[in-house]
């Protein structure tokens, strides 16, 4: 089997994990051409893929083969899974691949290091490219302490997200709206301003049988959020709040009865400061969020350049009205020669629909 055909093989296995703080990675154990192994990281707290390949062989099976694995081996130790490294040394594995080096301080060529100390051939960059795609949400997160953030709109032709009198169900189609679904399973957490829970009252769960329902955050400056909403109804995952400067400690310790956490993150004119929020969240072990709007939290989250990637669903339907709402408000570009530009952009039909998929290129 050759180097790029085994680390594709892992690189399928990696997507099937849900591992979240903690990256995707998959691995594969070859010895004379043949897959002997392979194994995954299926959950936080769970065997880490190259543990649970090495597991499934005994030591004179592994005795010279190589090992293939998406993320450089982990050398440090936490308080969940042991460190691999040692794992692999032990083994008698003699050369191991790795598509990627682990941005994480807390590993970021040690890992490689310590197997090179050890005799064992090591090799970089096979897929690093996928390897990267594959745990973009990690690597911005250990890298720049804020979450990856996607933004998620469905509009009209001309640009709208409701009509003139509020009316937005719905724009979309059947297909655009099961992916969504299938995105909100993909995410870590699903984020929206208070104005669409005031409005629509969501629950912003998963709709998909077997999906994993994603922690829901609400951006409520003034915590004006109903204690009978929807999202603060049980659910598989939390809900975070961030507020600004408030000093009505009563409702936020019923809100925190109803089990959510809320984060004060004021700035000087009361509303919520969001890179302080992004933070805070960061902090919690969220690597991503989807990004529901509305159009005021959207503008915002673009003025302050948070906002990682898009996915954009336009409908073939022109709603027309200069009051008809768009996606995006706040700040915006003052020239066109400002306006974002994204990059790496794909378009597929989504049945009646398109979707647009780009990521940020910020200029500054």
């Amino acid at each position: 089997m050759k180097d790029e055909e085994a680390m594709k093989l892992a690189l399928s296995l990696a997507e099937k994990g849900r591992t979240s703080p903690n990256p995707k990675v998959g691995a594969v154990i070859v010895k004379d051409g043949r897959t002997l192994a392979v194994g995954y990281h299926q959950k936080a707290g769970m065997p880490h893929a190259e543990i649970e390949a090495i597991a499934k062989l005994r030591l004179e099976q592994l005795k010279g083969a190589t090992l293939f694995v998406t993320l450089e081996p982990c050398c440090h130790n936490n308080k969940k899974t042991p460190p691999c490294v040692p794992a692999i040394i032990k083994s008698g594995i003699l050369r191991v691949v790795c598509a990627m080096e682990d941005p994480n301080p807390e590993v970021s060529g040690k890992g490689i290091s310590q197997l090179k100390k050890a005799k064992i051939d090591v090799v970089v960059g096979i897929c690093e490219k996928e390897a990267k795609k594959l745990n973009e949400h990690y690597i911005k997160r250990v890298t720049t302490h804020l979450p990856f953030v996607s933004m998620k709109v469905a509009m009209s032709l001309d640009g709208k997200i409701a009509t003139r009198t509020g009316d937005s169900k719905w724009i979309s189609g059947e297909k655009s709206r099961r992916y969504t679904q299938e995105l909100r399973d993909r995410y870590d957490s699903v984020m929206v301003g208070i104005g669409t829970v005031l409005k629509d009252n969501p629950r912003l769960t998963c709709r998909i049988n077997g999906g994993h329902n994603p922690v829901r955050i609400i951006v409520d400056s003034k915590l004006r959020i109903p204690l009978d909403s929807n999202v603060l109804k049980r659910a598989e995952r939390m809900v975070i709040i961030g507020c600004g400067k408030h000093d009505n400690d009563k409702k936020m310790k019923e809100l925190e009865k109803l089990g959510a956490t809320v984060f004060q993150c004021p700035r000087k004119d009361g509303e919520v400061d969001l890179r302080l929020f992004m933070k805070k969240i960061a902090e919690t072990g969220i690597n991503s969020i989807l990004l529901e709007g509305g159009s005021a939290l959207d503008g915002t989250m673009l003025d302050e350049q948070l906002i990682d990637k898009f996915y954009v669903f336009i409908a073939p339907k022109v709603i027309g009205g200069k009051d008809a709402k768009t996606p995006i408000a706040g700040l915006g570009a003052e020239l066109m020669k400002d306006a974002l530009l994204l990059d790496n952009i794909t378009v597929t039909q989504m049945g009646v629909d398109w979707l647009f998929e780009g990521y940020a290129e910020y200029k500054n």
